[in-house]
């Protein structure tokens, strides 16, 4: 498989802009700070352990061309809503029907590359006694786990919300790697019109970035999702200069934790307008502000991007789903994507010659 293009993501100091930037306030890495790690000689390597050569292979497997990530990781209280709508009881019986039905569904590892687990799945077997990791993998498919315990207000902010989950981590993941996860999702948000406050984009990025490193410790590839909320009547500009934010803290406190990026996915948000404005953003207004951002932000060494979209969400009527579609890959050529699946694939390539 090609590797990514040494010059496709250039960006002029990405990681470590700390710069003036939401209303007035500042983002500045003090001299000392509390939550630095040492700068000696310490490897990336060694932060990822033994799994290194592994995790550069299932970031690959799972950003393969062509397809695209199945998120199954409902909760039972939300799969209970989705058999209640065919007039079924939530019991732990008819769950489990319903996800043999999706994993066993023809052809399915022809379009899907990885799947995101609920716990309780991850542990479960089919209705004909078969694991249903055992499914996924014969399918070629990865198995994930979703590994965050859901968000919380975040203390001194404004009406912010940070990710709780790392308690504990450690053995969770372990125990998820030995009943065959290969990599994990942690979702956290920020939202444009409560700030972004310095404190909640520091606490967004520093949670990813510990996530993410305890992930890699115990063999599975951290999917990092820092995600852009919809709500507010902002533009896109505003939007764009917050998601450029919050990727350099990503970033930089990634490199703090010795995250090895090879061995990492991303799942951006897509960069759009909030979903009050009442300027429209049309499909390759989307598709050049979101590869822009990639651009700016994502190191060459990330091996995929997962690109998660709504339509409804970007106020694309249905005929316009191919638009973006082709305006995101013909935006730039080394991308590939997939929006067949609820989650797609930004594939970085190398150009063809």
């Amino acid at each position: 498989m090609a590797s990514a293009s040494a010059s496709l993501l250039k960006s002029s100091s990405p990681v470590l802009d700390k710069s003036e930037w939401v209303k007035g306030q500042a983002i500045r890495q003090s001299t000392v700070s509390v939550r630095s790690l040492p700068s000696g000689p310490s490897s990336l390597t060694i932060r990822a352990g033994s799994y290194a050569d592994e995790l550069v292979k299932t970031a690959k497997t799972v950003a393969s061309p062509g397809r695209g990530i199945l998120a199954m990781d409902e909760s039972n209280a939300t799969c209970g809503k989705r058999l209640a709508s065919i007039g079924l009881e939530n019991t732990e019986a008819n769950r489990q029907a319903y996800r043999t039905l999706l994993v066993t569904a023809p052809g399915l590892g022809q379009y899907i590359s990885g799947a995101i687990l609920f716990e309780e799945t991850l542990y479960q077997s089919t209705t004909d006694g078969k694991k249903m990791v055992d499914v996924l993998v014969e399918q070629n498919i990865v198995p994930g786990i979703k590994v965050d315990k859901g968000l919380v207000p975040l203390a001194g902010s404004n009406d912010e919300s940070w990710c709780q989950g790392l308690d504990g981590l450690a053995s969770r993941t372990a125990a998820y790697y030995q009943q065959g996860a290969r990599f994990a999702k942690w979702r956290t948000v920020v939202s444009i019109p409560n700030g972004p406050s310095a404190l909640a984009v520091r606490e967004a990025a520093w949670g990813l970035a510990r996530y993410a490193a305890i992930a890699q410790d115990n063999g599975l590839v951290p999917i990092v999702e820092p995600e852009i909320l919809l709500d507010g009547d902002h533009g896109i500009d505003r939007t764009f200069e917050v998601a450029q934010k919050v990727w350099a803290e990503v970033f930089f406190y990634l490199a703090e934790n010795n995250v090895m990026f090879e061995g990492i996915l991303l799942k951006p948000s897509m960069v759009t307008p909030g979903a009050e404005c009442k300027e429209k953003a049309t499909p390759q207004q989307v598709a050049e502000y979101t590869l822009k951002l990639l651009h700016r932000r994502i190191p060459p060494a990330v091996p995929g991007i997962m690109a998660s979209f709504i339509k409804e969400n970007l106020h694309f009527p249905n005929s316009k789903a191919n638009a973006f579609a082709k305006s995101l890959t013909n935006a730039l050529k080394h991308v590939v994507f997939c929006s067949s699946c609820l989650v797609g694939n930004l594939r970085l390539r190398q150009p063809s010659t």
